[in-house]
């Protein structure tokens, strides 16, 4: 292959391939169809890759029969040297294909799994198949297993079908309104065991739930039930989920944190531990960045922080991931210390913070390149106790001691 010489307007300029579909954008360039369709799709970009002019995902990409038929004979001509010939392009997916598979009586698994073959395909069929209402589809096929009480074949192919064609931000509203038994169908599937690949499921699952809470209405929000929350710790305890299950669950538990009545019953379902425990096997950055935000958040109520201080490695979980893990951590690390440190604290947790290091990672953090109101914040903590703490060898010098009660910034 590397001793033909391949005319050069049969490659794509993206792939730098011999193009198989080859369209012509509105700017004029050649392109094969995937790799320029994949450009505008996955990377969101919104020029041409060769002329940098605007060009937007609904451009349209002209077939270039002619150029295609060049390339298909010259393959033909050079077959004995090694090259494969390009088959002629199907016809691409339109809708009343993807119609006709929906409107059968009753959406079944040889459906479901022909709709998600074509939304692996490619981007174009992505978009046909989101033309033709397949996410709000998908939704109504949960929710009719739900009020059947039945595990239907298919929900995992229509759980995954969501993952290649989301609902789109700006139909979620009235997708959620036209029906309120989404949050409590998805709940279900996340209740339901025993179920075939049930891990899978749950996963794709909670990521519906991300993507559909996140663009849901403050009144949805406020009207979240006990169930909810109970079901997202429990696949958390039991770790029933992958890993990017796990940072969607994460996920929406913080974006329920603002209401106080969600945080109640986060709490009350055990949120608190869990997410400690999850912390306590080391995860990911993003991870620790999610945990500690909604334990920030969680420990603004008193059952959250006697919840957090029941844990017996809580402290130190906090104490050990400061200046560690980045900016973000440190914050929401610090400022759940100064909860504790304001309303929850005891002598036995004083002497943990001691124990655990807590006391020398805030001095540290004074001397570290953070922004002001942050060492402030750790100064406020080391200041409130220091009395309790200044006669232990944790305890930075008597000057540092003396210059807190004097009101001088000891960085």
């Amino acid at each position: 292959m590397d001793e033909i010489e391949v005319p050069q307007y049969f490659i794509c300029p993206i792939s730098l391939q011999i193009m198989k579909d080859p369209v012509t954008a509105t700017t004029g360039i050649t392109y094969d169809r995937d790799s320029i369709e994949q450009w505008l799709y996955s990377n969101q970009n919104t020029t041409c890759p060769y002329t940098k002019q605007p060009l937007t995902r609904d451009s349209d990409l002209t077939p270039n029969h002619t150029l295609r038929r060049l390339i298909q004979a010259w393959c033909t001509q050079n077959a004995s040297l090694g090259i494969d010939p390009i088959p002629t392009p199907k016809s691409p997916l339109n809708k009343v294909q993807v119609l006709r598979l929906l409107k059968e009586p009753k959406l079944k698994l040889k459906s479901l799994r022909q709709l998600e073959l074509f939304a692996a395909e490619n981007e174009r069929n992505k978009k046909c198949l989101l033309e033709a209402g397949v996410p709000k589809a998908m939704i109504l096929f949960i929710v009719n297993c739900f009020r059947k009480g039945e595990i239907d074949e298919g929900i995992e192919e229509a759980l995954s079908l969501l993952q290649f064609v989301k609902v789109p931000a700006q139909d979620v509203k009235l997708l959620v309104e036209e029906n309120d038994q989404i949050f409590d169908s998805l709940t279900w599937v996340l209740a339901c065991d025993g179920m075939e690949n049930s891990v899978s499921v749950k996963s794709h699952a909670v990521l519906v739930l991300k993507r559909i809470i996140q663009k849901s209405d403050p009144c949805v929000m406020e009207r979240l039930k006990p169930e909810f929350f109970e079901m997202i710790v429990r696949i958390l305890r039991n770790g029933i989920i992958t890993q990017h299950g796990l940072n969607a669950a994460l996920h929406v538990l913080l974006r329920a944190c603002p209401w106080g009545r969600n945080r109640v019953m986060m709490v009350e379902s055990g949120a608190v531990f869990e997410l400690i425990e999850i912390e306590l096997n080391t995860p990911e950055k993003r991870i620790t960045e999610l945990t500690l935000a909604i334990l920030f958040h969680l420990c603004c109520c008193a059952d959250g922080r006697a919840q957090f201080l029941s844990h017996k490695g809580s402290i130190a979980m906090l104490t050990e991931r400061i200046l560690k893990v980045s900016v973000t951590v440190d914050d929401r690390a610090i400022f759940t210390l100064s909860l504790i440190s304001k309303f929850s604290v005891t002598q036995m947790v004083l002497q943990e913070m001691l124990q655990v290091g807590t006391v020398s990672k805030l001095c540290m953090l004074l001397q570290a390149d953070h922004a002001k109101y942050l060492k402030d914040k750790a100064l406020e903590i080391l200041k409130s106790h220091s009395e309790v703490w200044k006669n232990s060898p944790c305890f930075p010098d008597r000057s540092f001691y003396a210059s807190l009660h004097m009101g001088i910034n000891a960085v």
